[in-house]
């Protein structure tokens, strides 16, 4: 897993990169500590590995994407996040609010997943939330409340270690939106 904390992408052209299906999928993977194959990111994009490679080349080239290491067959040779979670800055943008959309509408079908797999005996279960608000906030506190949330999230990533999760933990997804309205006349 890469060092850095985050990894900010602001450019056009490299958030066009992340739009496709098949690559957030891939995306999702890597940035939640995986290390993968070209062969791995096909199976679980549902691609052939040329098909994937392609993909992962065009990550690669706006560095949201690092190779694991240079081992000489590209199918097998294993890709890594530089980074521990991936962030789109630039979202005034068509091509930044085209990629956002994608990423919401990505993330949102594998919580809508998690939500109608977990059995209603899970003991788990207790700990489901979904909450959706509308607030009236200035721009510096719609900014500080995307900050508070970002660390908090943090906070609990931290105790993520490379020996794996803890003993009796369970993956957690969590989405995190802050999107403004209208503005009001």
């Amino acid at each position: 897993m890469g060092t850095k904390k985050r990894l900010v992408i602001t450019d056009p052209r490299a958030i066009r990169a992340l739009a496709h299906p098949a690559r957030q999928r891939v995306i999702d993977e890597l940035f939640n500590g995986k290390v993968l194959t070209a062969t791995e990111c096909a199976e679980l994009a549902g691609l052939t590995p040329s098909a994937m490679s392609y993909h992962l080349r065009a990550l690669e080239k706006w560095g949201i994407i690092l190779r694991a290491d240079d081992s000489a067959d590209g199918r097998e040779r294993p890709w890594k996040a530089p980074a521990r979670s991936l962030v789109i800055s630039s979202q005034a943008s068509g091509a930044g609010r085209a990629a956002g959309q994608a990423m919401i509408r990505s993330t949102t079908d594998a919580v809508i997943n998690l939500f109608a797999d977990l059995d209603p005996d899970d003991p788990w279960d207790d700990v489901s939330s979904l909450s959706r608000s509308r607030l009236w906030l200035t721009h510096d506190e719609a900014k500080l409340l995307g900050k508070e949330l970002t660390d908090l999230i943090d906070r609990f990533e931290k105790k993520r270690t490379s020996k794996g999760p803890a003993p009796g933990s369970r993956q957690i997804s969590t989405l995190i939106a802050v999107v403004p309205g209208q503005e009001q006349s």
